[in-house]
């Protein structure tokens, strides 16, 4: 499969790959000790279709022509080759990619089906033309052998990262409007709110705000924009968007945070390990794909007083016990928790790096026809170059100034 080419293909065998690299000898290694703690991932990419989606099951096939625009317009050209680049100047081993395509299904959304009316800040995985083509039983193929697939294998790569390095790109301007910079760091959610439907509150009422108001330590961040800068590249902070509901980024803080959490309240509490509604309830506050209908059933349980199953309501009334006290205990300890978490140098990163499209892509006519890999390369060894400084002087320098940071500016 081919995709670095602009076509879309029918052919393909696995929705998520790891796929190995060279080291660039030009490039800012990383440190040898921290190569298994940072990734380099490509989401929006892919350009695989299986040919059962392509057809209804009404015997109604897509539309050529709406399917051509829908892939072209959705699929972010050059990112792929954008990220094999980096992890090769970063001399890491490999990056990752979503093999299938995101006019078919967008991972960096919340699953389920966009509405007409949702803009692109808050569609869910399924948008136009699917949204509107594929039957119920497709809907369920494409979330269970996709989505599902895709999330298992993340989680397995995310899993003990230091850093975790998304490759984006987007159109160079929005109709209307000026040229946008060359890249944007996107490290940033400001969908909290309290209004209903506020998509963290998905998650559960008892996550701070505050771990996803940053997704990765801003020393990198001021890295990254001081290096691109000095190297004549001109960039932005989360511009002209901050990071979408559903975003993996602010997944993977939610599920880092209650991880921390969980090592705390179990250290505090021995009692309640290995025990069936404990694993519920930690399943639940790390559910942050939706995508479990034991999580979903104890969720309408404990915070909207649904009735349980006859055969849950066992393990349900035992489950509230244990978030009782999972609630309560972060609570109480919320500011030790929320300091501990944003100061300590082994909090996990995760950031977007959003690049201009017509920087790594060739365009004939308007229409994307090659990857310019010089570019690219130029690029990725400028990303490698922060980013090897952040961990070899920054992140060092922190660790050892930790304890010497003045609270009150904080």
């Amino acid at each position: 499969m081919d995709h670095l080419g602009p076509e879309l293909t029918t052919e393909g065998d696995a929705p998520f790959s790891r796929v190995a690299v060279a080291p660039d000898p030009q490039g800012s290694a990383c440190p040898a000790e921290l190569r298994d703690r940072v990734m380099v991932d490509v989401i929006h990419d892919g350009n695989w279709i299986p040919p059962h989606f392509l057809e209804s099951t009404n015997g109604r096939s897509l539309d050529p022509e709406e399917l051509d625009q829908a892939f072209v317009s959705e699929r972010d050209w050059g990112a792929e080759c954008l990220a094999s680049a980096l992890a090769s100047a970063l001399h890491l081993p490999a990056y990752y990619r979503i093999n299938t395509a995101r006019v078919l299904l967008d991972f960096g959304r919340f699953p389920g089906i966009s509405p007409p009316t949702a803009d692109h800040m808050s569609r869910f995985a399924i948008t136009t033309p699917f949204a509107k083509h594929l039957q119920r039983e497709q809907v369920r193929d494409l979330l269970e052998n996709h989505y599902d697939a895709i999330s298992a294998a993340m989680d397995g790569a995310i899993h003990d990262k230091l850093l975790k390095i998304a490759i984006h790109t987007y159109d160079p301007r929005k109709p209307g409007r000026g040229r946008r910079p060359a890249v944007s760091i996107l490290t940033r959610f400001h969908g909290l709110t309290d209004r209903p439907g506020n998509p963290l509150r998905l998650f559960d009422p008892t996550c701070p705000p505050e771990i996803v108001e940053m997704t990765t330590d801003p020393i990198l961040r001021s890295r990254l924009m001081l290096t691109l800068e000095e190297a004549g590249i001109y960039t932005a902070e989360n511009y002209p968007y901050t990071l979408p509901e559903g975003s993996v980024e602010v997944r993977a803080m939610v599920w880092y945070f209650f991880q921390h959490v969980r090592r705390a309240f179990e250290a505090a509490h021995p009692e309640t390990q290995s025990n069936g509604a404990s694993e519920l309830v930690w399943q639940m506050l790390m559910d942050t794909n939706l995508r479990s209908a034991d999580c979903f059933a104890l969720r309408g349980y404990l915070h909207m007083f649904r009735r349980p199953a006859d055969e849950d309501k066992v393990v349900f009334s035992r489950a509230r016990d244990i978030y009782d006290m999972v609630a309560q205990y972060i609570a109480e300890h919320r500011e030790a928790l929320v300091r501990d978490w944003l100061r300590s140098t082994q909090r996990p990163s995760a950031l977007i790096l959003e690049i201009r499209k017509d920087l790594v892509f060739e365009y004939e006519a308007g229409r994307p026809v090659r990857p310019k890999i010089e570019a690219a390369q130029h690029l990725a060894r400028v990303f490698a170059q922060a980013i090897h400084h952040y961990l070899t002087q920054d992140r060092p320098a922190r660790e050892a100034a930790h304890g010497t940071r003045d609270s009150r500016f904080r």
